[in-house]
Parts: C-alpha cells; structure tokens; sequence
C-alpha cells in the first residue's frame, strides 16, 4: 500500500521501525483496545469463497459449533472461521490465560479463530466485513428485537441495514427454544431485512446442546467429548 505523506524533500526524513511483540503482549493489546483482532489461522488447505464465521465464548468447544459451520458451508463454498471476543458486554473481558485457553481448543484441531475485542454485530462487521456470520435461531431473533435498540424499531433496521451494506448477512440454524425447536420460517423478519438471513436446512444440521448445558455435565472438557 502507497500512504502519500506530502514531505517535504529538503526538510523532512522519513524513519521506519519495527516492533515485535509476544503473544501476551498482542493479547493485552487486544483486551485494552490498542488492536482489533488477532487471527490464529488453521492447518486447512486454502479455500476460494466467502469468509462464513461462527461467533461464540466456546466456553467449552463443542462437537456441535464443529457441525454447525459444516452445515453452514455446505450451503455455498466459503472459508470457514470461528470468531470469538475477549469483551464481553455483561461480564468482565476474558484474561490473556483465558484466551489462549480457549484459542488452544481450535489450534490442536487446525482450525481458524479469529479473536476480536467486539462483542457486537455491527462492530464485528465493520473488522469483517465481506462475511457471513452463522447465528442461531434465537440469536437472529434478538437481532431483529427492537428492545435490545432502546426499544426503537427504527434503531433496529439502522443498525442491521448498515451491517448489510458492510457486505455481511446472517446465516441461520433452526435450534429449540424455549421448549420449542424454531427456524428461519417461524421468525417475521422485517421486510427490508429478509435478504440477509439465509437458512440452514434443517435435515443438514440440528444441535440442541449448548456449551451452558455443557457445562453443567460431568466430564465436560473437550478432550473428553
């Protein structure tokens, strides 16, 4: 890339450096806003296609994040990633520890993670844009919920349209809810927004555990899946 810096040739010297830091040092970094992202990438041979990223804590990793982006690119050639953010809205940012503990889980697999410090959407777009997030069902549903925009419908079809104009839409898996298994066809997607939100069929994939629930099993460390 070619920055035009207007110098001055008698008056002005241009000095170039370098600094090279430690993965703990570009962690911190991370947490403390001085970067955006971190990606680890994986040991897969390259692929041609759009970037289809999973987002979640992976708190643990599990067969069913595994599946559920197999499925998502069985919709369309693309190069899968997994995403996750070391800030997190309600809860303190994950520790330089924390994250290469959870990264580990990707890397011993080949995967790629891409850590960020954003744990909205709107933000995540704007770090990759050009993508497809896969989400489930009840993720896609607080998306379109006008009370997570302070309660402004308009606010919701703003924020989601400029996500769109980013070049990202929403890739979506059917999952239970409350009791209830729910996919793309159950949900009233603003008409403005309909083209953003693609469905994975649902004989192609369907979890119903979550890492929560995982948790709460015994001998629920991934090694042990």
């Amino acid at each position: 890339m070619t920055v035009p810096l207007d110098l001055d040739e008698i008056h002005d010297t241009l000095h170039a450096s370098r600094s090279d830091f430690t993965e703990d040092e570009q962690l911190d970094q991370l947490v403390n806003g001085e970067t955006c992202m971190i990606s680890y990438s994986g040991k897969q041979s390259p692929i041609k296609g759009r970037r289809f990223i999973l987002s979640g804590s992976f708190n643990p990793l599990h067969e069913g994040h595994l599946k559920l982006l197999d499925a998502a690119c069985s919709v369309a050639e693309c190069v899968p990633c997994f995403e996750m953010s070391a800030i997190n809205a309600d809860k303190p940012p994950l520790t330089v520890n924390e994250i290469k503990k959870r990264v580990g889980q990707f890397t011993e697999r080949g995967k790629t993670i891409i850590v960020t410090n954003q744990p909205f959407f709107y933000k995540k777009a704007e770090l990759l844009a050009d993508s497809s997030f896969v989400i489930g069902i009840d993720t896609a549903i607080r998306l379109i919920d006008p009370k997570y925009y302070e309660g402004s419908h308009a606010k919701m079809l703003e924020v989601l349209m400029g996500i769109q104009k980013l070049g990202c839409d929403f890739i979506v898996a059917g999952r239970k809810v409350a009791e209830c298994y729910q996919t793309l066809e159950d949900v009233q997607i603003p008409a403005q927004l309909r083209p953003m939100f693609k469905a994975i069929p649902k004989e192609d994939f369907r979890a119903d555990i979550s890492s929560t629930e995982l948790r709460q099993k015994p001998g629920w460390k991934l090694g042990m899946l």
